[in-house]
């Protein structure tokens, strides 16, 4: 069986998770409140806002040994309690003073699951 990071994934908003519950998902959203483990004893866990200022909890297998700020990308399966069980997640730079919008981003998401004949999720396989 493909693993996680090897099929396709919708982009989602806070919004949206209710409907890929148990799913794999992407997730851009702005770190909110880390709990590292010398704050919070998992230390497992973080919060990201989407476009909209809505919060959604990510939750990790091994502890963060950093911190986290700014704009990420989250790849994971949905749990039942809405929450994000993170594969793994990637700190998008924001120096050179070029600006994450994450605002016109949720809004082209929009955009993508409003029209998904335009826009599939799916890859069809060749061959």
């Amino acid at each position: 069986m493909a693993g996680i990071l090897d099929v396709p994934k919708p982009r989602v908003t806070c919004s949206m998770l209710t409907q890929y519950i148990s799913r794999p998902v992407c997730f851009v959203g702005r770190v909110e409140k880390v709990r590292i483990a010398s704050v919070h004893p998992t230390g497992k866990t973080f919060t990201v806002a989407d476009g909209e200022g809505k919060i959604a909890t990510v939750e990790l297998n091994d502890p963060l040994e950093e911190e986290l700020s700014g704009i990420v990308e989250v790849i994971g399966m949905v749990s039942n309690k809405g929450a994000i069980m993170a594969t793994t997640y990637n700190v998008l730079r924001e120096d050179k003073g070029i600006l994450f919008d994450l605002e016109l981003y949720t809004e082209a998401l929009k955009v993508i699951h409003d029209f998904p004949q335009h826009y599939p999720f799916v890859v069809a396989a060749s061959g």
